[in-house]
């Protein structure tokens, strides 16, 4: 029997320092909800999961800005719906003006008068329809919208006329509606400048319409996508929480176990004495 060194209470007690630091682990791992909570529980895991929640919040910000976009566009096609609007009462004016045979001089300077109205509206919505303070119907707008996590992810929404004048945009003068005149002489010209007036508000439309709708969808596949992606991460980083507390539990009992069994070590030496007696 020796009493220099209790081999006994040395294996005891790291038996207990082990217990207490993996129960410790538990209970944090059980108090964040997160099986990884520094790098030491798992350096792989931590970066992988890292990767795949800054893909997440890309994903998440992606889906914010084409939700930008749909409102940007949304603005534009509402502008360009009153401008239909506007030119389909030009258009009726300009039928009402054909039956000269019927108007008086006065008729028909009424009639010029509201096409004349109309036409400063026309300038009005050009002049007023901006999003963030840029405007949408000058027809020289055109902006990238960053619809993706990652480089090379990007969709640009482009509001022109299609041609190269400078002026295209969708204004009185731009439109061509400027220089109508409703005097019952001039119909096939005046009734062709509404009409590819309207064809060019239309077109617009049509690829503003195209653009929200591809938006939308890619909305609904980046939620689908970040929500896989989510899952995934959580696969790697969260605890599950009843085979951790079965994990704390044992631990518990071992600590205790091993405090118990120390309290036992330390007493052993102590038999030494009864030789002295």
């Amino acid at each position: 029997m020796i009493i220099n060194h209790n081999i006994t209470a040395l294996n005891t007690h790291r038996q207990l320092g082990a217990a207490t630091n993996a129960q410790a682990g538990s209970m944090e791992k059980l108090a964040s909800g997160m099986r990884i909570n520094k790098a030491g529980d798992d350096a792989a895991g931590l970066s992988i999961s890292e990767k795949m929640r800054s893909q997440v919040r890309g994903l998440d910000q992606a889906a914010k800005n084409s939700q930008d976009g749909i409102s940007l566009i949304q603005t534009a096609e509402g502008a360009l719906n009153e401008t239909h609007s506007i030119l389909q009462r030009q258009r009726e004016l300009v039928v009402q003006s054909g039956n000269a045979g019927t108007l008086e001089a006065d008729d028909l300077k009424a009639i010029q008068d509201e096409i004349g109205q109309l036409n400063d509206e026309l300038d009005g919505i050009a002049e007023r329809t901006q999003f963030k303070g840029k405007k949408l119907l000058d027809g020289n707008y055109s902006a990238n919208l960053q619809i993706g996590a990652n480089k090379g992810q990007q969709h640009t929404i482009a509001i022109n006329s299609g041609t190269k004048d400078a002026k295209a945009g969708y204004d009185s003068t731009a439109l061509t509606v400027k220089t109508i005149v409703a005097d019952g002489t001039s119909f096939d010209t005046d009734i062709a400048l509404v009409d590819a007036a309207i064809s060019k508000v239309s077109a617009a439309r049509s690829n503003l319409g195209a653009n929200q709708n591809r938006l939308e969808h890619t909305i609904n596949n980046l939620g689908t996508a970040s929500e896989n992606l989510t899952a995934a991460e959580s696969r790697i980083r969260d605890v599950d929480m009843a085979k951790e507390m079965m994990e704390q539990t044992k631990n518990s009992i071992l600590s205790q176990a091993a405090q118990a069994m120390l309290a036992q070590a330390n007493q052993q030496p102590q038999g030494v004495l009864q030789l002295l007696r």
